[in-house]
């Protein structure tokens, strides 16, 4: 092997019991190895440190990050009128507030680890302002993220007057996945009928299929049920993914089960998005209060890949937020009852393998041969990531290190405290 541009020393790869030397040349993973004698130009020590590929967000609105409070504050907290509040919104978008908030919460993003995401853009709106803003920023920020986009009806692709050309338009300027939201429709029917506009424009351009399904505690919503059928008719298997799902959450166990042997069957992908369904699922109920996220456990039973999504970071939908994913796999471990042992190691890889199938990246893991895109978090293994919502002590980006952070450091009386236990989880 010729000399590296850059070896990383002693990180801890999933799954290996010893420490790994990482070589990285002309931009890719050239060699992994117990020790490695070449002598680079430049060395990391990863020090035992957790050595990872980058995080997936596979859903998230960045055309509203960073909104919250404008125009008016979410007084409620409830879905429906966060959608008011962005529809108020929207009359005043323009793409240069678009890019700018948009950019900042990839930067967030970028920093605790994610380079790749999928993120919505409301395309109810004749002059696309934020579709067309989207496809600028996916170009600016190609060299350290890279944007997938969803032309996402959300107001309606029949609710919407001339929803469903805005939506072919969408397409044609560029967005890469085809939205919809059937349950938003004002019928059943309009609903029924809206998915079979997503499937035949997703035949016409190729293109892959992301709808928010069922996203509500109304146990009669059954969309999931007509996306999984659709999906195998039109032989669209491994390329649709339901996001939310959370009415799942309500329906009794007998249909539960049928639906997601259906989407087993079809090749449908679920994604979660903890944060903002934890907060605003089972806003109508007094107690018990339902959790209202989708049955993610039962999901991965039954060979369903489940991914997690971010979804809002600060605006109507959801106040908080600062683009970890760890904080969203956080989340969801601990309101799905996953904190046994291989179950929290199954939430760590819907943040990273698991999404990564959703946005059917190429060459994506930390194999010799791939590009050198990678993340070396302060911790020493997955689970001990996510109870500590561990720092990216390094992010590196075909071999370039593009952001690094300096963990805090904590001291009780002059001698520093470790939020860890050697040996634990290692």
């Amino acid at each position: 092997m010729e000399n590296p541009d850059l070896v990383i020393r002693r990180a801890r790869l999933t799954d290996q019991k010893k420490l790994q030397d990482i070589a990285i040349r002309n931009g890719k993973i050239a060699r992994i190895a117990d020790s490695l004698s070449a002598v680079p130009e430049k060395e990391i020590d990863a020090h035992g440190r957790l050595a990872i590929p980058p995080f997936v967000d596979p859903h998230v609105h960045l055309d509203a990050v960073l909104t919250v409070g404008s125009p008016r504050y979410n007084l409620s907290g409830t879905l429906i009128e966060g959608i008011q509040i962005w529809g108020e919104k929207k009359a005043d978008l323009n793409a240069q507030d678009v890019k700018k908030r948009a950019v900042e919460a990839i930067k967030w993003e970028v920093v605790q680890g994610t380079q790749h995401i999928r993120t919505h853009a409301d395309v109810c709106d004749p002059g696309l302002t934020a579709l067309n803003a989207l496809l600028e920023v996916k170009d600016e920020v190609k060299d350290y993220a890279d944007l997938q986009i969803v032309a996402f009806p959300q107001d309606g692709i029949l609710r919407f007057p001339g929803g469903a050309d805005l939506l072919e338009k969408a397409l044609a300027a560029g967005a890469d996945v085809v939205g919809g939201i059937p349950h938003h429709e004002r019928t059943r029917e309009d609903g029924l009928e809206s998915l079979d506009i997503v499937f035949k424009l997703a035949q016409k351009y190729n293109k892959d299929i992301d709808v928010h399904t069922d996203e509500t505690d109304d146990d009669h919503s059954r969309f999931a049920e007509h996306l999984a059928a659709k999906t195998l008719k039109e032989g669209f298997e491994g390329r649709v993914a339901a996001s939310h799902t959370t009415a799942m959450h309500s329906y009794n166990n007998p249909y539960a089960f049928k639906v997601i042997g259906l989407l087993k069957e079809a090749g449908i992908s679920v994604i979660t998005n903890p944060l903002d369904n934890i907060a605003l699922q089972g806003r109508f109920d007094t107690y018990p209060k339902r959790r209202g996220l989708t049955r993610v456990k039962e999901l991965l039973e039954a060979g369903v890949n489940v991914g997690i999504g971010h979804d809002s970071i600060m605006d109507p939908w959801y106040p908080l937020g600062k683009g970890s994913m760890l904080e969203a796999a956080f989340m969801c471990l601990n309101v799905t009852h996953m904190t046994g042992y291989e179950e929290m190691r199954q939430i760590f890889k819907a943040l990273t393998f698991n999404s990564a199938h959703i946005l059917r990246l190429e060459g994506y893991g930390l194999e010799e041969g791939n590009p050198a895109n990678l993340v070396i978090l302060n911790a020493n293994s997955e689970i001990n990531a996510l109870r500590q919502g561990a720092e990216a002590l390094y992010v590196l980006r075909a071999g370039m290190v593009i952001a690094k952070t300096e963990p805090a450091k904590r001291f009780f009386l002059d001698q520093e405290v470790k939020l860890e236990v050697p040996g634990i989880y290692e």
